[in-house]
Protein backbone atom coordinates (compact mmCIF):
# COMPACT_ATOMS: atom_id res chain seq x y z
CA UNK A 1 0.00 0.00 0.00
CA UNK A 2 2.81 2.43 0.85
CA UNK A 3 4.54 1.73 -2.46
CA UNK A 4 1.27 2.29 -4.32
CA UNK A 5 0.70 5.66 -2.66
CA UNK A 6 4.20 6.77 -3.51
CA UNK A 7 3.50 6.32 -7.20
CA UNK A 8 0.29 8.41 -7.11
CA UNK A 9 0.23 12.06 -8.00
CA UNK A 10 0.22 14.25 -4.90
CA UNK A 11 -3.32 15.52 -5.53
CA UNK A 12 -4.79 12.00 -5.80
CA UNK A 13 -2.94 10.79 -2.72
CA UNK A 14 -4.30 13.78 -0.80
CA UNK A 15 -7.86 12.96 -1.91
CA UNK A 16 -7.50 9.37 -0.76
CA UNK A 17 -6.04 10.44 2.57
CA UNK A 18 -8.86 12.91 3.19
CA UNK A 19 -11.44 10.30 2.24
CA UNK A 20 -9.97 7.90 4.77
CA UNK A 21 -9.98 10.62 7.41
CA UNK A 22 -13.64 11.29 6.64
CA UNK A 23 -14.49 7.65 7.25
CA UNK A 24 -12.71 7.76 10.59
CA UNK A 25 -14.48 10.95 11.64
CA UNK A 26 -17.85 9.59 10.61
CA UNK A 27 -17.24 6.48 12.68
CA UNK A 28 -16.20 8.57 15.68
CA UNK A 29 -19.26 10.82 15.40
CA UNK A 30 -21.61 7.84 15.29
CA UNK A 31 -19.92 6.30 18.29
CA UNK A 32 -20.13 9.52 20.34
CA UNK A 33 -23.90 9.90 20.13
CA UNK A 34 -26.53 9.28 22.77
CA UNK A 35 -29.84 7.53 22.06
CA UNK A 36 -33.01 9.33 23.11
CA UNK A 37 -36.77 9.29 22.98
CA UNK A 38 -38.35 12.71 23.51
CA UNK A 39 -41.56 13.39 25.46
CA UNK A 40 -43.43 16.69 25.11
CA UNK A 41 -44.94 17.51 28.53
CA UNK A 42 -44.99 21.33 28.46
CA UNK A 43 -48.67 21.85 29.17
CA UNK A 44 -48.99 25.36 27.69
CA UNK A 45 -46.90 24.78 24.54
CA UNK A 46 -48.41 23.77 21.24
CA UNK A 47 -46.72 21.68 18.60
CA UNK A 48 -42.94 21.94 18.68
CA UNK A 49 -39.83 21.21 16.68
CA UNK A 50 -36.90 20.20 18.88
CA UNK A 51 -33.24 20.98 18.18
CA UNK A 52 -30.19 19.42 19.83
CA UNK A 53 -27.15 21.71 19.55
CA UNK A 54 -28.85 23.60 16.73
CA UNK A 55 -29.76 20.54 14.64
CA UNK A 56 -33.44 19.74 14.26
CA UNK A 57 -34.00 16.18 15.49
CA UNK A 58 -37.72 16.10 16.38
CA UNK A 59 -40.48 17.70 14.29
CA UNK A 60 -44.11 18.53 14.94
CA UNK A 61 -44.41 16.85 18.34
CA UNK A 62 -47.63 17.46 20.27
CA UNK A 63 -48.23 17.65 24.01
CA UNK A 64 -48.47 14.26 25.67
CA UNK A 65 -46.69 12.31 22.93
CA UNK A 66 -43.28 10.72 22.41
CA UNK A 67 -40.96 10.63 19.39
CA UNK A 68 -39.93 8.28 18.01
CA UNK A 69 -43.02 6.24 18.75
CA UNK A 70 -40.83 3.18 19.23
CA UNK A 71 -37.13 2.79 19.83
CA UNK A 72 -34.65 5.65 20.01
CA UNK A 73 -32.90 8.15 17.77
CA UNK A 74 -29.27 9.34 17.93
CA UNK A 75 -28.41 12.87 19.11
CA UNK A 76 -25.15 14.55 20.15
CA UNK A 77 -23.72 13.53 23.52
CA UNK A 78 -21.97 15.67 26.11
CA UNK A 79 -23.26 18.90 27.62
CA UNK A 80 -25.74 20.05 24.99
CA UNK A 81 -28.43 22.65 24.41
CA UNK A 82 -32.01 21.54 23.78
CA UNK A 83 -34.22 24.11 22.08
CA UNK A 84 -37.93 24.05 21.28
CA UNK A 85 -39.35 26.03 18.37
CA UNK A 86 -42.95 26.54 17.38
CA UNK A 87 -43.44 24.00 14.62
CA UNK A 88 -42.40 25.19 11.18
CA UNK A 89 -41.03 28.52 12.47
CA UNK A 90 -37.94 30.02 14.06
CA UNK A 91 -39.95 31.29 17.06
CA UNK A 92 -38.29 29.98 20.21
CA UNK A 93 -40.50 28.39 22.85
CA UNK A 94 -37.62 27.45 25.17
CA UNK A 95 -33.88 26.93 25.23
CA UNK A 96 -32.20 24.79 27.88
CA UNK A 97 -28.38 24.55 27.99
CA UNK A 98 -26.17 22.07 29.83
CA UNK A 99 -28.26 18.95 29.32
CA UNK A 100 -25.88 16.05 29.96
CA UNK A 101 -26.14 12.95 27.76
CA UNK A 102 -23.52 10.21 27.84
CA UNK A 103 -22.25 8.59 24.66
CA UNK A 104 -23.86 5.24 23.91
CA UNK A 105 -26.50 5.54 26.65
CA UNK A 106 -30.30 5.50 26.20
CA UNK A 107 -32.43 8.27 27.69
CA UNK A 108 -36.01 9.34 28.14
CA UNK A 109 -35.81 13.11 27.63
CA UNK A 110 -38.88 14.96 28.94
CA UNK A 111 -39.60 18.64 28.27
CA UNK A 112 -41.83 19.99 31.05
CA UNK A 113 -42.61 23.20 32.92
CA UNK A 114 -44.25 26.01 30.98
CA UNK A 115 -43.37 28.69 28.45
CA UNK A 116 -45.45 31.45 30.05
CA UNK A 117 -42.28 32.88 31.56
CA UNK A 118 -38.67 32.70 30.42
CA UNK A 119 -36.73 29.92 32.10
CA UNK A 120 -39.74 27.93 33.30
CA UNK A 121 -39.27 25.12 30.77
CA UNK A 122 -37.25 22.21 32.14
CA UNK A 123 -35.51 19.29 30.45
CA UNK A 124 -35.37 16.03 32.37
CA UNK A 125 -32.90 13.48 30.98
CA UNK A 126 -33.20 10.17 32.77
CA UNK A 127 -31.10 7.19 31.73
CA UNK A 128 -33.05 4.08 30.76
CA UNK A 129 -32.37 0.48 31.74
CA UNK A 130 -34.05 -1.85 29.27
CA UNK A 131 -32.56 -5.08 30.62
CA UNK A 132 -35.34 -7.66 30.64
CA UNK A 133 -36.72 -8.43 34.12
CA UNK A 134 -36.82 -11.99 35.40
CA UNK A 135 -39.58 -14.20 34.01
CA UNK A 136 -42.84 -13.73 35.86
CA UNK A 137 -41.99 -10.17 36.89
CA UNK A 138 -42.29 -6.66 35.44
CA UNK A 139 -40.53 -3.35 36.03
CA UNK A 140 -42.08 0.08 36.54
CA UNK A 141 -40.48 3.52 36.72
CA UNK A 142 -42.29 6.80 37.46
CA UNK A 143 -41.20 10.30 36.35
CA UNK A 144 -42.93 13.31 37.92
CA UNK A 145 -43.15 15.89 35.12
CA UNK A 146 -46.24 17.69 36.48
CA UNK A 147 -45.43 21.30 37.47
CA UNK A 148 -48.63 21.47 39.55
CA UNK A 149 -47.94 18.24 41.37
CA UNK A 150 -48.23 18.35 45.17
CA UNK A 151 -44.88 18.86 46.85
CA UNK A 152 -44.35 15.09 46.96
CA UNK A 153 -46.61 12.21 45.98
CA UNK A 154 -46.69 8.57 46.95
CA UNK A 155 -47.31 6.12 44.12
CA UNK A 156 -49.11 2.84 44.74
CA UNK A 157 -48.98 0.36 41.86
CA UNK A 158 -51.59 -2.24 42.72
CA UNK A 159 -52.78 -5.29 40.84
CA UNK A 160 -56.17 -4.81 39.18
CA UNK A 161 -58.78 -5.23 40.59
CA UNK A 162 -57.88 -3.52 43.87
CA UNK A 163 -58.22 -5.70 46.95
CA UNK A 164 -58.84 -3.44 49.97
CA UNK A 165 -58.18 0.31 49.99
CA UNK A 166 -55.77 2.46 48.03
CA UNK A 167 -53.06 4.46 49.81
CA UNK A 168 -52.66 1.85 52.55
CA UNK A 169 -49.39 0.22 53.48
CA UNK A 170 -46.00 0.96 51.96
CA UNK A 171 -46.02 2.97 48.71
CA UNK A 172 -44.42 1.48 45.63
CA UNK A 173 -42.67 4.84 45.17
CA UNK A 174 -42.41 7.28 48.09
CA UNK A 175 -42.30 11.08 48.13
CA UNK A 176 -41.76 11.67 44.42
CA UNK A 177 -41.43 15.41 43.82
CA UNK A 178 -41.75 17.37 40.58
CA UNK A 179 -38.72 16.80 38.29
CA UNK A 180 -37.78 13.56 40.07
CA UNK A 181 -37.67 10.05 38.62
CA UNK A 182 -37.98 6.90 40.66
CA UNK A 183 -35.72 3.92 40.28
CA UNK A 184 -37.02 0.81 38.57
CA UNK A 185 -39.41 -1.17 40.77
CA UNK A 186 -39.72 -4.92 40.17
CA UNK A 187 -43.20 -6.39 40.73
CA UNK A 188 -44.81 -9.78 40.08
CA UNK A 189 -46.81 -10.20 36.90
CA UNK A 190 -50.58 -10.06 37.54
CA UNK A 191 -51.61 -13.57 36.54
CA UNK A 192 -55.26 -12.61 35.95
CA UNK A 193 -54.10 -10.56 32.98
CA UNK A 194 -55.66 -7.29 34.20
CA UNK A 195 -52.39 -5.50 34.86
CA UNK A 196 -51.80 -2.80 37.45
CA UNK A 197 -53.54 0.43 38.44
CA UNK A 198 -51.59 3.49 39.56
CA UNK A 199 -52.88 5.35 42.64
CA UNK A 200 -51.41 8.77 43.45
CA UNK A 201 -51.64 9.61 47.14
CA UNK A 202 -50.56 12.39 49.49
CA UNK A 203 -50.41 11.81 53.23
CA UNK A 204 -52.48 8.66 52.95
CA UNK A 205 -55.24 10.38 50.97
CA UNK A 206 -56.08 9.42 47.39
CA UNK A 207 -55.50 12.20 44.85
CA UNK A 208 -56.52 10.16 41.84
CA UNK A 209 -56.07 6.78 40.19
CA UNK A 210 -54.82 6.11 36.68
CA UNK A 211 -56.30 3.63 34.26
CA UNK A 212 -55.31 -0.07 34.50
CA UNK A 213 -51.94 -0.59 32.84
CA UNK A 214 -51.60 -3.82 30.91
CA UNK A 215 -48.09 -5.26 31.07
CA UNK A 216 -46.09 -8.39 30.64
CA UNK A 217 -46.76 -12.08 30.26
CA UNK A 218 -46.20 -15.14 32.38
CA UNK A 219 -42.99 -16.02 30.61
CA UNK A 220 -41.47 -12.74 29.45
CA UNK A 221 -40.67 -9.67 31.59
CA UNK A 222 -41.74 -6.21 30.49
CA UNK A 223 -41.00 -2.62 31.48
CA UNK A 224 -43.19 0.49 31.63
CA UNK A 225 -42.26 4.12 32.29
CA UNK A 226 -45.12 6.19 33.73
CA UNK A 227 -44.87 9.98 33.33
CA UNK A 228 -47.00 12.28 35.48
CA UNK A 229 -47.94 15.53 33.70
CA UNK A 230 -50.27 18.48 33.91
CA UNK A 231 -53.45 18.52 31.91
CA UNK A 232 -53.09 20.32 28.57
CA UNK A 233 -53.39 24.10 29.04
CA UNK A 234 -54.42 23.63 32.69
CA UNK A 235 -52.49 24.34 35.87
CA UNK A 236 -53.47 21.02 37.41
CA UNK A 237 -52.04 17.53 37.51
CA UNK A 238 -53.52 15.06 35.03
CA UNK A 239 -55.05 11.89 36.46
CA UNK A 240 -53.80 9.84 33.50
CA UNK A 241 -50.06 9.27 33.10
CA UNK A 242 -48.22 8.96 29.81
CA UNK A 243 -47.36 5.27 29.55
CA UNK A 244 -44.23 4.30 27.62
CA UNK A 245 -43.88 0.68 26.59
CA UNK A 246 -40.17 0.29 27.19
CA UNK A 247 -40.12 -3.48 26.76
CA UNK A 248 -42.90 -5.95 25.97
Amino acid sequence: MRRFLKTLPLSLALVLALAGLGLVLTSCNNGSQAQIRFVHAIYDAGQLDIEFNGAKEITDITFGTVQPTSGYRPVPSGSITVEGLQTGTTVEAFSTPNVNLSSGSEYTVVATGNIGAVGNAVILADADDNAEPANGTINFRVINAAPNSPAAVDIFLVQTPLQGSACNGTPTVSSLAYQQASGYVNLPYNSNGEGYTMYVCVGGSLQFSGFPISVGSLSVGSIRTLILTNEANVQAMDSQPIVLNDLN
